[in-house]
């Protein structure tokens, strides 16, 4: 019958008692480990194999034994008759989040153009992924609790010697790792640590506004687990962007065109835009054409300056239409027609003198 016990967890009363060598062993414990190991390899366990953090198909089964060796252990330790639950036991992790995947996240860079960082768009990553073997949590074998045979739980044994009445080296025993704890083979992964490498596809939609070094949480829907993708923003051939969200752009121009007021084509990052030059201006503000100051917030401006560009030496045809607009301007204007009057005027008092 299912039934809930102090630990929040579901467990069947009718199964085999658990022997206290098998308990150990499943916490990955020697037999001699303390208290405070014991709850420490409980909640270690407990927090990688709860239901609502673990979502492989062996959390529940695994989560019941951990539960199990641990009230094994302490119904021994405290010499009850099995149907005490221990006074002292540790809290379970609180199933405060959903159901994640079992392997830890997989880290990816992404480099993304100004552009694609100002507006956002959908990214698709592919590569490949190698699972962590879960039998083993990736340690490539099972620690069983019992003494090493092998080196009878010193952690190393003698070799003979080849010679005869020469004394035999210790060596650290393979068998245990040097650790004096029993362990064997995991089959599921034959000692690896980590199962058959997988591939992945996923689309991952960029927020507008990210930045460079922007750290983005991807949950795991069709990949075998989370992406945590760092974004990158390459440099750019036209824009400088600003930490206030304002995108600086310089553009050289005809100076002719600036002295005419005439329209000129200006870069953006949604496109081009039209823009009405001044010839006492230099630089320009468009609004709203910047970069978002905050994920998903409003952009700042576009900062334009221009640079009048004239030529370094103006051709005959340049000089005789430079010259016919001189004299134009000087008839038309006032106040230069009023300066040659007084140049003339004085010009010709000196000759008199």
């Amino acid at each position: 019958m299912l039934q809930r016990n102090k630990f929040g967890y579901h467990r069947c009363w009718r199964e085999q008692a658990v022997g206290n060598d098998q308990a150990f062993a499943e916490l990955g414990l020697p037999n001699d480990a303390s208290e405070s190991e014991i709850k420490a390899a409980w909640r270690r366990l407990a927090s990688r194999w709860h239901p609502d953090r673990n979502a492989s198909a062996q959390a529940v089964a695994r989560m019941q034994r951990i539960n199990q060796a641990f009230e094994a252990i302490q119904r021994a330790r405290q010499g009850g008759d099995g149907a005490a639950e221990p006074a002292a036991a540790p809290e379970p992790p609180p199933p405060a989040e959903p159901a994640r995947p079992a392997h830890p996240p997989i880290h990816r860079k992404l480099k993304l153009t100004l552009e694609e960082a100002a507006a956002g768009c959908i990214k698709a990553l592919r590569g490949k992924f190698t699972p962590t073997c879960s039998h083993c949590e990736g340690l490539g074998h099972r620690v069983l609790g019992s003494r090493c045979r092998r080196c009878r739980g010193s952690g190393t044994f003698v070799r003979p010697s080849a010679w005869f009445g020469w004394p035999g080296q210790p060596e650290a025993c393979e068998d245990c790792a040097a650790t004096g704890i029993a362990r064997e083979h995991c089959k599921p992964c034959e000692g690896r640590g980590t199962l058959a490498e997988q591939d992945y596809e996923v689309q991952v939609r960029i927020p507008p506004g990210v930045r460079e070094g922007d750290l983005l949480h991807v949950a795991a829907r069709r990949a075998p687990a989370d992406l945590e993708v760092q974004v990158g923003v390459a440099p750019h051939p036209l824009f400088t962007l600003q930490d206030d969200g304002s995108v600086h752009c310089k553009l050289p121009v005809d100076g002719f065109a600036w002295m005419a007021n005439r329209a000129v084509t200006v870069p953006t990052l949604d496109g081009v835009q039209t823009l009405a030059l001044q010839r006492d201006r230099q630089r320009y503000e468009l609004p709203g054409m910047g970069f978002p100051l905050r994920h998903r917030g409003p952009r700042g401006p576009q900062l334009v300056e221009i640079e009048p560009v004239f030529p370094e030496k103006s051709s005959t045809d340049q000089d005789i239409l430079l010259d016919q607009l001189i004299a134009s301007h000087a008839s038309a204007d006032p106040r230069l027609a009023e300066w040659q009057r007084t140049l003339r005027a004085r010009a010709r008092k000196r000759s008199r003198g």
